[in-house]
């Protein structure tokens, strides 16, 4: 059993922390390290805190390697994308030549970088790390030219609007 001496501040600083911290995993620590100096033995601290032996020790190390204040880092582990360090050669290429598709945006980014991603991973970096998102499109031709337009409109869409032509099937009772 490790042998810990703790001043009066300090047992106060862990007992106010371990139910005043903003965050749960640092409230659990202070919580382990305020049995801690009240004299339990580990086993149960362990019990009563509702962590594990092993990780009883490792926050028993980071007090004695940093005090209260280790107590409260946090170090959580956050990997980050390949495709963050190339993130402004790939927004400022998409804002001259935006893609019509994802996978059209991921080819582009394996030309630019030389690293391929699933098109899911391609639209989370767009929308996440460059901010950009989809645009829906309409589908009518020639959008500067009215004319071209009505002559769609009455060719292609009335087929489209005109009621279907009722079938001449006898109805058996």
């Amino acid at each position: 059993m490790l042998r810990l001496t703790f001043t009066q501040a300090e047992k106060e600083a862990l007992r106010h922390e371990r139910f005043h911290h903003p965050h749960p995993h640092v409230r659990r620590k202070m919580e382990a390290l305020w049995l801690k100096s009240q004299g339990l033995a580990h086993q149960d601290i362990a019990r009563l805190a509702g962590v594990s032996g092993k990780t009883l020790r490792a926050y028993l190390q980071q007090y004695v390697e940093g005090g209260v204040a280790g107590l409260k880092e946090l170090h959580f582990r956050r990997p980050q994308s390949e495709l963050v360090a190339h993130q402004e050669t790939i927004a400022a290429y998409f804002l001259a030549h935006p893609p019509a598709s994802i996978n059209e945006a991921g080819d582009a980014i394996r030309k630019l970088t030389g690293l391929s991603r699933s098109p899911t991973q391609v639209r989370l970096f767009l929308r996440e790390k460059c901010g950009m998102k989809r645009r829906k499109t309409g589908t009518l031709p020639a959008k500067a030219d009215p004319e071209v337009q009505e002559a769609f409109k009455k060719s292609n869409l009335n087929r489209v609007w005109r009621k279907p032509k009722r079938a001449n099937v006898p109805c058996s009772s």
